[in-house]
């Protein structure tokens, strides 16, 4: 089954494991909020480089087989649970992060990733698929993990001002509007131990520059109810604390000042190693 619904898709890694199941039915809901076709994608490795043994042709028949049911039931089933969504298969024996990858620079709006996976997206973990999917994406990225049913709750967003962060923005205000609920705005900040400036002088001044970013977005989407938030601590710890009654996260896949080297690795990588719902990772537009 090899389908290109053309640009503007949500594309979805699937390999028969719960978490990748948990990821198709998120980017159902999210296909069939914002109205884009959904593409569902196996891929699979019969054989690699190096292999001492390179399959035959019945082997690449029998996985071709298996991964176009595969990807075959699980499409039927979104369908008759979301009636008048485009949703389109893909089997293919390529790796599956290079797969996806490909997909988001085809003209995907957004690749989604379980956070762990088996079979087609082997060891689908943060130290492997989709972190490389997270990192290298040209596109947003979210990792489903945690509560990732739950239709209550803000959509909470980390700002720091820098460019990824105001990608984050963009997508965050995006999302809450489409779902009808609050965005979280929140700015982390850490005082140095040396710092002369009380801890209330320095919430004031984040405050200010919190407010300062969020202006033009609260004009652009005046139809979205806004909360700031100034924390101390690190931004890792705060954003984990505040997935426990979130919808969604969103945070830039770098950054500066509160989110002080907001790259995965750093911030983003320990959200999606622990926040307790769907982790969305922005990317700031670049050229080659």
């Amino acid at each position: 089954m090899n389908a290109n619904p053309g640009p503007g898709r949500i594309v979805v890694g699937y390999d028969g494991s719960y978490e990748a199941r948990q990821a198709v039915h998120w980017a159902a809901a999210e296909a069939e909020r914002t109205g884009a076709p959904l593409q569902i994608v196996n891929a699979y490795q019969i054989t690699w480089p190096g292999a001492y043994y390179p399959a035959v042709a019945e082997q690449l028949e029998a996985a071709q087989e298996v991964s176009e049911q595969r990807v075959g039931e699980i499409a039927e089933r979104i369908r008759g649970l979301h009636s008048g969504l485009e949703v389109t298969g893909l089997s293919v024996d390529t790796p599956a992060a290079a797969t996806l990858l490909d997909l988001g620079d085809a003209g995907a709006r957004l690749l989604v990733v379980g956070n762990r996976g088996a079979g087609g997206l082997t060891n689908l973990v943060m130290g492997s698929i989709g972190q490389q999917v997270a990192t290298h994406s040209r596109v947003p990225v979210v990792v489903v993990r945690g509560r990732c049913a739950v239709t209550e709750g803000p959509v909470v967003v980390g700002v720091d001002g820098s460019a990824s962060s105001t990608d984050a923005l963009g997508l965050a205000f995006t999302a809450a509007r489409a779902r009808g609920v609050e965005l979280l705005a929140v700015r982390a900040y850490v005082t140095p131990a040396y710092s002369p400036l009380p801890r209330a002088e320095v919430e004031a001044v984040e405050r200010t520059v919190l407010d300062a970013g969020l202006a033009p977005w609260r004009e652009q989407y005046p139809d979205v109810k806004v909360e700031a938030l100034v924390a101390g601590g690190s931004a890792a710890k705060v954003l984990t604390g505040l997935s426990h009654t979130a919808q969604l996260v969103v945070v830039g896949s770098r950054g500066h000042g509160g989110f002080a080297g907001l790259l995965l690795g750093s911030v983003g990588l320990q959200l999606m190693h622990h926040a307790e719902c769907p982790v969305l990772i922005a990317h700031a537009s670049r050229a080659e």
